[in-house]
């Protein structure tokens, strides 16, 4: 009984991850189109979000020393890099788009896997690639020459691909008996990735008045301050947390499957709020891509660890084995 209500609540704590992390972009879209720069956006974001997660930096302070490529990886990977490539895309293309074309991560990894690493992959894992890569043709509507903004894909790509290098340095050293505490891991990230960003992004060339306006949500002003308090607090702070939790209480594959509902929602939200519609090849290229990244996931052999994807929402390692209390199991980052 225990058992059934503590899965209950993990599942209902990953709906809450995916749907936070799925409302990311449709809140930063009006941001970017008042007036703010994407990469200003990614970093009021991440500098939001690690001054909120700092007591939790605090705590888990030991990191520093016992974890320092871990961190730098998560922080230039999974928060900086995978972050602005997407809200640059999406600022090119439709959220709904960007995050399809991030969910070829699982399928890139196993391909890492197999021809880096040179260790073999399940015939179901490969033909969870090839859907994928199918259903992306059907996104971007290939037949019709790239429709969509060339730049806006390949950004899109770009945040994939760092999601895989995450995943690779995610898998090394995840198996330790003093695997690190994933909240630790975040906290440190945001902080690291806030680091790398204001020296991009330099925000204090940023237009701060737009923040004090309104930006158009499909014909609706919205205030710009709380679409920024929504990408912070819920789309990047709750989503982790939620994410890291519900991991910790559900299989792997299990929080992978949720884990695509991220797409779906965000897709969803895009066309009811800003408009976005898709059409019926791309609705149906994007299930395919879906259905690919769940069977490339959810195929990986069971001795072996692996990663939990997500698309603006993205990962730290988990394994099969239950970890230990204060391990490192997983947890996603946000597009």
């Amino acid at each position: 009984m225990q058992a059934s209500q503590g899965r209950n609540v993990g599942l209902g704590l990953a709906l809450a991850s995916a749907f936070s992390f799925g409302g990311s972009g449709v809140a930063a879209k009006p941001l970017i189109e008042a007036g703010l720069d994407p990469l200003h956006v990614v970093w009021l974001r991440v500098t939001g979000a690690a001054l909120v997660m700092l007591p939790l930096a605090w705590r888990h302070r030991s990191l520093l020393l016992r974890r320092p490529a871990l961190l730098a990886g998560f922080g230039l990977l999974a928060v900086a890099s995978v972050q602005a490539c997407y809200f640059a895309a999406i600022s090119r293309i439709p959220v709904g788009v960007a995050l399809l074309v991030e969910y070829l991560a699982p399928a890139l990894v196993l391909g890492w896997v197999r021809f880096v690493q040179r260790r073999p992959v399940t015939r179901a894992a490969a033909i969870g690639v090839v859907l994928a890569a199918g259903g992306l043709a059907g996104v971007v509507e290939i037949w019709s020459g790239l429709s969509f903004d060339l730049l806006g894909l390949l950004l899109a790509l770009g945040a994939a691909c760092c999601q895989v290098g995450y995943f690779v340095l995610s898998d090394q050293g995840g198996d330790t008996d003093d695997a690190p505490d994933p909240l630790g891991v975040i906290a440190y990230g945001l902080l690291i990735g806030s680091g790398l960003l204001t020296l991009v992004a330099r925000p204090w060339g940023m237009d701060w008045s737009v923040l004090g306006g309104g930006a158009d949500m499909n014909g609706t002003e919205v205030p710009a301050a709380l679409l920024l308090g929504w990408i912070v607090l819920i789309a990047t702070v709750i989503a982790y947390v939620t994410g890291v939790i519900s991991v910790r209480r559900l299989s792997p594959q299990v929080a992978g499957v949720v884990a695509c509902l991220e797409a779906v929602i965000a897709t969803v939200l895009a066309w009811v709020l800003l408009g976005e519609h898709l059409a019926a090849p791309q609705i149906v290229g994007g299930a395919v891509v879906l259905l690919g990244a769940f069977i490339a996931q959810s195929s990986a052999p069971k001795e072996a660890s692996g990663p939990v994807a997500g698309g603006d929402g993205h990962p730290l390692p988990v394994r099969e084995t239950p970890a230990p209390e204060g391990e490192l199991s997983a947890g996603r980052t946000a597009p």
